[in-house]
């Protein structure tokens, strides 16, 4: 294609500024091409065989894939082959009218973008051209390298794979008539777990088929070939239904290839002009197709084959990420973006296109850029437990509450890996009934339940995160031994509710059977390095690990949590009985001073716990009684909210979009903690003592979890990892002299 100046156009649309090539006019062009295949009062094209749609499909393709390269070339950073592989497939969705887009691909961030700044979305964060879209591309409060709720139009966060799959079936779920197709890379397609999390979830809700796949199967992933490179086209569609998918429609570009390229994965914009035209009709209707499929209750996928890179400066592995030689200075970035060159008059047809494709702009009209409607929960019927009184089990205290919030949201939906009998929460399945399609109440079983129990702590973590990302209350249980491996996309999340531009319910998850309860299970069950990540994300600003210290206040707790926006709240509790130490209004007021005094006698000395947990106050309370008739004074603090404990300038909260700066000042810490001697005890790991250890100005030490062991009760679990009331006295002695 020969390459004019932007000088020789008469007519360069203002937003073409910054473009550095523009081409002649493809062949054709005044015919098919001029006049935009959206009318003015449509959504979407009229047909997918019509040929102006093809044609324009085409050259959106072709637009999308000249500013993927443009942008990063712009840093000599970024990430544009894997983008520029399934450009048609993204153009056909919009040509459509589809634009609740979500990808499971971090990496084909800078094409989303692209498509934002088509129409027009991203003018909403004042980047109305082409050159400034160069400038903002990876820099701060711009266009971040991977995906970010803080981009108007981006349905959600993408970078970890095997995620996106979530978000897409949250989104499906809540919204039932319209289309949520997510991009999916073949080199991420083994990242757990993503076919499970589909087959679990279809099982569960066989009518909710509104989600779809969109496989981008290249041939390589970022710095190889793909595992599943060397599929025939018939192995992957046998892949694909043998996981449930009732409809598997595969286009691929080897057919149409007129060029003679080698091997099993070509690049479509090498073909002629003619069999690019007939590729990009065979994509159209495919995804029509497909669309209307998945829209109608068939599970179905679609896979564009195409060679990565396709159209770039690159193919295969090589395209995947730009490195500093990749200026838009550079020979070889030149060649391409010329290749890939419009005309002036065609960056327009695709520019009004794209705006009228979906009714407008993304950031108009995709489902997260409204907040959705939550029915009032009113005021929830905590049950106040006498202090002193009968042991109680924490978590069956708050599973009832969750019960009451289900029976009024019916959007509300509890994930659980099969356990929450064994959590003490089997309430909440007698509440809200386990979603299964057997129906069984000896289990709590029904096909409209609001329990949702996949073996796998990512597909339940994934769907309750994804549903609190897309408006909706939700709830993640977990033992706390195993829920790391649904900690990935809960971070994700949280992290991209730090970025939002609106408010949405609070990502809330239960952990209960911490370490010390699990000694006769063994060390498997026994992994509380879960809570050294929350003990650090806590500076982000958004982040609250909660301890009740007993059933009261786990009710209070919870009850705080729902009425929170864009955080993410951990409340983690035994299942054990304990006793009741602590009234709902003392818990009211350790949220927001970070801590409550359970217990303070005077003495010669002043020895202060800080306590995390419920099961870790027994051993204190006995160390406690020794020291006093010692003479020893004693304070016993539950630290139930640490968070609130660290100063202002230790945490992002400032950063956040629902910003959150509450902290306790010098004064009521030192009212909380001060003594001769400061004690910080905690059944999980010591970092979460951070902010008490941190301001504290009095002789201190740390009591917590060093290893896991096989034991017979919690007492012996504690004895081995030196939580005693012993040698808690010793210690507190030694400090106190």
């Amino acid at each position: 294609m020969t390459a004019i100046t932007p000088k020789a156009s008469s007519a360069l649309p203002d937003f073409c500024e910054g473009i550095q090539y523009f081409g002649e006019a493809l062949p054709d062009f005044a015919t098919y091409g001029a006049t935009p295949a959206i009318d003015s009062d449509k959504v979407a094209i009229a047909s997918p065989t019509d040929t102006a749609a093809v044609y324009q499909t085409l050259l959106a393709a072709d637009a999308l894939r000249y500013l993927t390269l443009q942008i990063t070339g712009s840093k000599a950073s970024g990430h544009p082959g894997g983008f520029a592989s399934q450009a048609e497939a993204y153009a056909a969705l919009v040509m459509l009218g589809y634009k609740n887009i979500i990808t499971e691909v971090g990496h084909h961030a800078p094409g989303f973008y692209s498509a934002m700044f088509l129409d027009r979305s991203l003018e909403d964060m004042g980047i109305f051209t082409v050159q400034q879209l160069r400038d903002r591309f990876r820099e701060k409060h711009g266009l971040l390298g991977h995906l970010s709720g803080y981009i108007p139009g981006i349905l959600a966060p993408a970078g970890p794979l095997g995620q996106g799959q979530h978000f897409a079936m949250a989104a499906a779920l809540l919204h039932r008539d319209k289309l949520f197709p997510f991009t999916l890379g073949d080199g991420g397609l083994g990242e757990p777990y993503i076919m499970s999390s589909m087959a679990h979830f279809n099982t569960a809700y066989p009518s909710v088929t509104n989600f779809l796949p969109v496989l981008v199967w290249n041939g390589y992933s970022q710095e190889h070939h793909s595992m599943v490179s060397l599929k025939t086209n018939e192995e992957m569609k046998a892949y694909w239904q043998g996981n449930g998918f009732e409809e598997v429609i595969l286009v691929d570009a080897k057919e149409f290839d007129d060029q003679n390229q080698p091997g099993d994965y070509v690049d479509s914009t090498a073909f002629s002009f003619e069999k690019r035209l007939a590729f990009t009709q065979a994509v159209l209707v495919a995804v029509d197709k497909a669309a209307r499929s998945a829209l109608s209750g068939k599970l179905t996928v679609f896979i564009i084959k195409q060679l990565k890179g396709a159209g770039v400066h690159a193919r295969g592995a090589k395209s995947h990420n730009l490195y500093p030689k990749d200026t838009l200075d550079a020979p070889h970035i030149i060649s391409a973006l010329q290749e890939r060159a419009l005309s002036p008059e065609a960056w327009q047809t695709v520019r009004t296109n794209a705006e009228r494709a979906g009714g407008g702009p993304a950031a108009k009209t995709v489902v997260t850029e409204f907040e959705l409607e939550l029915p009032d929960l009113g005021e929830l019927p905590l049950e106040e437990y006498t202090v002193g009184g009968e042991p109680k089990v924490s978590t069956t205290a708050m599973g009832r509450l969750v019960g009451i919030v289900g029976q009024k949201d019916k959007n509300f939906l509890v994930t659980n890996a099969d356990g929450n009998e064994a959590s003490g929460i089997g309430n909440i399945n007698q509440a809200l009934k386990i979603i299964h399609p057997t129906t069984d109440d000896l289990y709590n079983q029904a096909p409209n339940g609001q329990v949702y129990e996949p073996l796998s702590e990512d597909a339940c973590a994934g769907l309750a995160v994804g549903l609190s990302l897309m408006g909706a209350r939700s709830l993640w249980c977990s033992y706390e031994s195993f829920a790391i491996n649904g900690l990935p996309i809960w971070q994700t999340v949280t992290q991209a509710m730090a970025e939002l531009r609106r408010q949405t319910p609070s990502t809330i998850t239960l952990f209960t059977a911490g370490a010390l309860e699990q000694g006769r299970n063994g060390w498997t069950h026994q992994r509380p390095e879960i809570e050294a990540y929350f003990a650090s994300m806590m500076r982000n600003g958004n982040v609250f690990p909660v301890f009740p210290p007993d059933a009261n206040s786990i009710q209070a707790c919870y009850d705080w949590a729902l009425q929170t926006k864009n955080k993410g709240i951990v409340i983690t509790a035994s299942k054990s009985p304990l006793p009741i130490r602590t009234t709902l209004k003392q818990t009211q007021q350790g949220l927001e001073d970070g801590a409550i005094v359970l217990h303070e006698i005077a003495g010669g000395k002043q020895v202060v716990f800080a306590v995390i947990g419920d099961m870790t106050l027994i051993p204190v309370f006995e160390a406690a009684a020794f020291l006093e008739t010692e003479g020893i004074g004693v304070k016993i603090v539950s630290i139930i909210n640490p968070r609130r404990l660290y100063r202002p300038s230790d945490v992002a909260w400032d950063t956040c979009s629902e910003a959150d700066g509450g902290f306790i000042d010098d004064a009521k810490f030192t009212e909380l903690f001060g003594g001769d001697a400061l004690i910080g005890v905690t059944g999980g790991v010591a970092s979460m003592l951070e902010p008490i250890m941190l301001r504290s100005n009095s002789k201190r030490d740390t009591f917590a979890w060093k290893r896991g062991e096989t034991t017979a009760s919690a007492g012996e679990l504690m004895a081995f990892n030196g939580l005693t009331a012993e040698a808690l006295t010793k210690r507190a002695i030694e400090l106190a002299h």
